[in-house]
Formats: structure tokens, C-alpha cells, sequence
């Protein structure tokens, strides 16, 4: 493992170090598979705080470039994509944070066996499960703290798949097991035909589309045939459909946070090749920060600094790989009797959605949660309402049985700490500290 004390910049003051750690962890010595980690230490008193698992999706995008460093990790790259600023709202003011590119192939994580690049679902768990037992060996004194796997988008598959993994393996084991204590998915795929079909419904609702584009999605589309291997399984007239439904929404929108401007990368590229300060700012949210992230992580001194690209990929670091063969198929697995099986261990599960997201939208997620309860026999243990941080309104929740929360965060994208910060550090708060979100305007802990 390799330690790091990281400013981003010598001008960052004392109280803003940060302990960093970066390296690989072997999950395959015969085939010469690893996988890069990046593990921040919390703010304050990190020896007496929980350790929690940050998984992107994609299939096959980077947690290191997305959550570590657009969304919820202590730094953010600069402008001119040369340095490093500071993230007030990180998620290590309540946990100490782990960040892994999986499976092999994605960002700076590899394979010297070709075809350990086609995998699926299966082969990731297991390859995750191998990891964290390698992680322990490295910080063995994380082996009786708190463990908590949290992730969004496809993590609503890696995720689940994980956490039962890990469960699995504490059955077997006479020794270690691992100390999961709680799952929290944001705008997770969860269920394909579900979760799509309510993409069209959140676009009418949102007056992104007519009610007769919408009307003819309803009458053309069996979302039961959907797939993720697009366009197999789907009529012509659903295809029809389904593009005019994105003609109108047109490219000038984000589909992951429909409110938000977007980036026009031929303007940044310029910029950033000028040294100039590249400030698209839409709402408070660099909307540019994406290409600003790709020319910092292929900097040579920031992979030295990180200790990664060992091997000298012959290939440029980026957010989703291009070498990945990712089994479509497993798009269509039903996520809800996993988390069944996690809630039955008296794991709680927390899913949440940015309102306004319409690729995984709240509008299925919400109706998968209810179904999921329906089917433990959960009743409300918190009626669907308000939650408020900092005397506003920070979205909506509700509480079933006591171990299955769903809340939306108001304001938000699919990525729901890059576009609501502040809101999204209170909602991670609340869930490793056991608490529900507050129901009143009084203040919190976290306002």
C-alpha cells in the first residue's frame, strides 16, 4: 500500500491534509488481474470512524473519477484540470472512504489475461469479494469497524451482488466476516422493464415530452421485452416511438439532471489546452468538470503521485472503458430478492433518487421499493414526507419495517453528490449514524 499526505496544492492550508492511500490489490496472480483502489481517511478522528464502499456503474466506469472525484471525495480537479480543489461537502467529514475501479479494465485497473475483459455481474462480485479479504490483509485494523456499501446507478447491481457475496461468505467462515452494517444505492437499476419504462413517464411529467409522444411510447412499448442489448426484443414501432421521444428532448439537455446546462467539450478542450480556468457553472454545478477530470487523471505526475498505471496501459485513462465486454444480459436481473435477502440479515437498505434524474428515474425506484416492501410484509414505519436540512426541504422519504428507507433529495442528479452536495452529506450522515432524516426544520448534527 502506499500512503499519501495530500494537499492537491501547496496552498491549501494545514487543517485541509488529508491521509490518502492509493495502490492495487491482486485479486488473480495466475492471470495477472488487480484492481486500483483509492482509500481516504475521514476528516476527524478517522480511528473511530465506520469505512464505507463507494462503487460507480456504468457497467464499467470509474468510482475513482466519479465518486471519488466529481462527487464525494475530499478533491476536486481545478479548472484548467492541472490541480486539485477543495470539496467542503466530502463524505470523509462522517466515514473513511474507499474507492474502487472494478471490474478489471476500468480506469487504471487491469488484466494481463484478455479475456478476463469479458465478464458480467458474477465474475465482478466474486472479484470484488477477493479484494476487500486482500484490503483487510493491508488495513487489518478496519476488520472490526463498521462496513458500508453504498453506490449508484449500475451499483444497484454491484452492489446487492456484493453485499450477498460478502453475507455468503460470513456463513462459511469460522474466522473474519466481514462487519457489513448497512446499503445505500442511489438512482440504482434495480429492475430493467420497470426502471426504463418509467423513464418515459418522468419526461412527460416533466414536460419534456407530449403527451402524445408519450402516449405512443405507452401503446408500442412492452418494456417486459426490453433489454439492455438494445435494439434486440424491441418492436420497430417502439423504436419509432422511443426516438422521437428523445428527438424532442433533444441533445441540449442532460437525461441524468434535466434542469442542468450542458457542457460543450470543444470550448473546454481549448480552454484546458490554453491553461485557461474553465467555469462552466450551471446552478451552482460545474457541468464541464468531466473533461477537466479526464485531462488531470492523464497527467503523468498525478498517476506517479496516485501510484497507479503500474504497468503503463497502453491506453488513456477514462471515466467508462472502451475495452470492456460487459454481459448485457445481466441488465435484466431482478435486484429485488437480493436486497430481500440483505433486509432478512437485518442489514438496513437505504435507495434514493436526485428528482431530477430521468435515465433512473424516482418515479420506478420509488415503485420497486413499495413492491419490495409489499413482498417482506413490511408495513410504514414513516409515512412518505418532508425531510429538511439547513431550514429547506431536502427532499422526500419514507421508512418501512425500520430497515428499508427510500428518500428522493430535492434538487438532484442521477450523480446526487455532485449536484446537491450539502444535502446529499447529510443524507450519507444519517444513514451511517443510524439516524432517520429529520422531519422538522430544527437543525442538525450536519446543518
Amino acid at each position: 500500500m502506499v500512503g499519501i499526505l495530500f494537499h492537491g496544492c501547496s496552498a491549501f492550508p494545514p487543517e485541509d491534509l488529508v491521509v490518502v492511500y492509493a495502490g492495487y490489490v491482486d485479486v488473480d496472480l495466475k492471470n495477472g488481474r488487480s484492481l486500483f483502489y483509492y482509500f481516504v481517511e475521514a476528516q476527524d478522528d478517522p480511528d473511530h470512524k465506520p469505512l464505507t464502499l463507494w462503487l460507480n456503474g456504468g457497467p464499467g466506469c470509474s468510482s475513482v473519477g466519479g465518486g471519488a472525484f466529481t462527487e464525494l471525495g475530499p478533491f476536486f480537479p481545478t479548472g484548467d484540470g492541472r490541480g486539485l480543489r477543495i470539496n467542503s461537502k466530502s463524505w470523509n467529514r462522517a466515514s473513511n472512504l474507499l474507492f474502487i475501479e472494478s471490474p478489471a479494465g476500468v480506469g487504471w485497473s487491469y488484466s494481463n489475461t484478455s479475456s478476463d475483459y469479458t465478464c458480467g455481474d458474477a465474475s465482478t462480485a466474486a472479484d470484488m469479494r477477493t479484494f476487500m479479504l486482500g484490503w483487510y490483509d493491508k488495513f487489518p485494523t478496519f476488520k472490526t469497524r463498521d462496513f458500508f456499501l453504498t453506490g449508484e446507478s449500475y451499483a444497484g447491481h454491484y452492489i446487492p451482488q456484493l453485499a450477498v457475496a460478502l453475507l455468503d461468505y460470513n456463513k462459511q467462515s469460522t474466522a473474519f466476516k466481514f462487519p457489513v452494517k448497512g446499503v445505500a444505492i442511489g438512482n440504482p437499476l434495480l429492475k430493467l422493464d420497470t426502471d426504463i419504462s418509467s423513464t418515459y413517464e418522468f419526461l412527460w411529467s416533466h414536460g419534456l415530452i407530449s403527451d402524445e409522444i408519450s402516449l405512443a411510447v405507452t401503446n408500442a412499448c412492452d418494456f417486459e421485452d426490453y433489454t439492455l442489448d438494445y435494439p434486440h426484443n424491441v418492436s420497430e414501432s417502439c423504436n419509432i416511438a422511443t426516438y422521437k421521444a428523445y428527438e424532442s428532448v433533444t441533445e441540449y439537455t442532460d437525461n441524468y439532471d434535466v434542469i442542468l446546462d450542458v457542457c460543450y467539450p470543444s470550448i473546454v478542450e481549448q480552454e484546458l489546452r490554453l491553461r485557461k480556468m474553465a467555469t462552466k457553472i450551471s446552478v451552482g454545478v460545474d457541468v464541464c468538470m468531466s473533461y477537466e477530470r479526464f485531462f488531470y487523471f492523464n497527467m503523468p505526475e498525478v498517476q506517479k503521485a496516485l501510484h497507479a498505471n503500474r504497468t503503463n496501459l497502453p491506453y488513456s485513462w477514462s471515466m467508462c472503458s472502451e475495452i470492456l465486454k460487459y454481459n448485457n444480459e445481466d441488465g435484466n436481473i431482478n435486484m429485488l430478492p437480493l436486497l430481500k435477502r440483505i433486509i432478512q440479515n437485518q442489514i438496513p437498505v437505504w435507495v434514493y433518487s436526485g428528482d431530477q434524474d430521468s435515465v433512473v428515474s424516482l418515479i420506478g425506484s420509488r415503485t420497486l421499493v413499495r413492491e419490495l416492501a409489499d413482498d417482506l410484509k413490511f408495513k410504514i414505519t414513516v409515512p412518505y414526507g418532508a425531510w429538511f436540512h439547513q431550514k429547506q426541504v431536502g427532499g422526500w422519504a419514507t421508512e418501512y419495517g425500520n430497515l428499508l428507507t427510500f428518500a428522493t433529495v430535492r434538487g438532484a442528479a442521477h450523480m446526487v453528490p455532485y449536484s446537491q452536495p450539502s444535502r446529499a452529506l447529510h443524507l450519507f450522515s444519517s444513514f451511517v449514524r443510524g439516524r432517520r432524516l429529520p422531519n422538522d426544520t430544527r437543525p442538525s448534527i450536519d446543518d
